[in-house]
């Protein structure tokens, strides 16, 4: 329910506009102050301090931009609404990255105004509640818990800033985020949050990853199709956007939609309707679509490989997730997150790193990220038969491999032997190519179980497998 203590500033040049305002938000019994200048703005700030300040972009002498820095020095838990010009989402975006609240454009309706204020509202309720706990993390790793078992965890700088910008856009009801990070870093996590953490929360979050779907069945998984629709459709399907009507669409690996798919994406985003194969009408939807890549996208469009109209429409918010090599402050707390949950899961005794392979892994370069973290925690939790982690439980990769001395520990990659002959072959180059096929030919091609047996990433497998033209 929307508090009426609230006292907010409404500051535009145009006077009979800023009296509307004023008397309607008063009609609220909300406490209202109203400026025509901005500095008479900055000294009701200073003075009044305003929960809220309701700022147009076009002022005298003085721009709302420039101003909102201004506001926001002298009382940072000032929130401000951006009140823009129809269209103007390149001011939009400057004023978020600058630190506004919400924003929303003129021509408006009062009752445009009220709902910019119950969303700030439910910004600083969340704020309020984010600086009542030791950090932002615990609250947001709270809701992924409850719902998805897993939390985000770390308290570096880096991931605060992060979770800083998923509750803003949390806030929005619309706005199509791109999180942008290398692999294993945690993409969907991160969408997951946004998605709990916004009105959204109630309804599906799905998740889709788009390099799993074949070129010729994209049309139908995105739109759905009616039944007799094209030979094997013997019933209706919905596509992705009606199952997600409501909440949240996950569109990981974007990099690797087909363009003529992007271009249907970008309408969908554009027009908020969806159409079924074999069907005439259109449907309405209201889903949120966060897209993910760890490729540059920017990069992409201008070689033609991505539609740059597709990556402006997904580029209103970017959240970039730190490597984990740029945030190694949180690896102590990675490590005991993984290792209790490990413990748990094989019904182990609590465990302990020593102090030697801690340092072992706050050196190590990490090219797998959080995902690789975890995956040499729970080797090692294997691995170790006491109560304390020691540095040779625990498995590096160098350039991609693992170190040699440990390729003997696992049969899956024993090099191979020469034909006729009972010497080991040490061409690397020959080597690599034999583990290649040798995981293959045990994996029945299917590269992600090669990569597994490996001990590498799929991109990594990939690389190589061109490297050698081994396609």
């Amino acid at each position: 329910m929307m508090s009426n203590k609230l006292s907010l500033l409404v500051v535009d040049d145009e006077q009979r506009l800023v009296d509307e305002i004023a008397e309607f938000l008063k009609g609220k019994k909300f406490t209202v102050y109203s400026a025509n200048h901005p500095d008479t703005a900055l000294e009701l700030v200073k003075t009044k301090i305003p929960d809220i300040v309701i700022l147009d972009i076009r002022l005298p002498g003085k721009s709302g931009l420039d101003l909102l820095p201004e506001i926001k020095k002298v009382n940072p838990s000032t929130e401000v609404i951006m009140i823009s010009g129809h269209g103007d989402m390149n001011t939009v975006i400057e004023a978020m990255r600058k630190g506004a609240a919400d924003y929303f454009a003129k021509p408006f309706r009062l009752a445009d105004v009220y709902k910019a204020i119950v969303r700030t509202e439910r910004f600083i309720a969340l704020t309020t509640e984010l600086q009542s706990v030791k950090s932002g993390m615990d609250v947001l790793s709270k809701k992924l818990l409850e719902n998805i078992g897993v939390r985000l965890v770390g308290n570096s700088k880096a991931m605060r800033d992060m979770i800083g910008m998923m509750t803003k856009v949390a806030q929005t009801p619309n706005t199509s985020v791109l999180i942008l990070g290398e692999s294993g870093t945690g993409k969907e996590l991160v969408a997951h949050g946004i998605h709990y953490l916004s009105d959204r929360n109630n309804k599906t979050f799905y998740s889709v990853n788009c390099s799993a779907i074949p070129e010729s069945l994209f049309e139908s998984e995105f739109f759905g199709h009616k039944k007799g629709a094209f030979t094997g459709a013997d019933s209706d399907k919905d596509g992705w956007f009606e199952i997600a009507d409501g909440g949240t669409l996950f569109l990981d690996e974007i990099s690797d939609m087909p363009l003529v798919q992007q271009a249907k994406l970008l309408r969908v985003l554009e027009e908020r309707k969806v159409s079924k194969i074999g069907s005439r009408q259109s449907k309405q939807v209201d889903v949120r679509v966060i897209a993910a890549s760890n490729t540059n996208l920017e990069k992409l469009a201008n070689e033609n490989k991505f539609r740059l109209d597709l990556f402006h429409r997904l580029n209103i918010f970017v959240i970039n997730i730190p490597p984990l090599r740029e945030r190694k402050e949180d690896i102590p707390a990675l490590v005991q997150y993984y290792l209790d949950l490990y413990c748990r899961q094989f019904g182990k005794t609590k465990m302990k790193m020593s102090k030697d392979a801690l340092e072992l892994l706050q050196s190590y370069h990490f090219p797998g990220n959080v995902r690789e973290l975890r995956n040499i925690v729970e080797r090692a939790v294997i691995l170790c038969d006491g109560d304390t982690l020691l540095p040779e439980h625990i498995q590096l990769m160098q350039n991609g491999e693992r170190k040699p001395e440990q390729i003997s520990q696992h049969a899956e990659t024993r090099l191979p032997e020469a034909s006729g002959n009972s010497e080991v072959v040490l061409d690397l180059e020959e080597n690599e190519r034999r583990l290649i096929r040798l995981a293959l030919e045990k994996a029945d091609n299917n590269k992600s179980k090669a990569a597994q047996l490996l001990n590498i990433t799929w991109q990594a497998l990939d690389r190589r497998m061109k490297k050698y033209g081994m396609e």
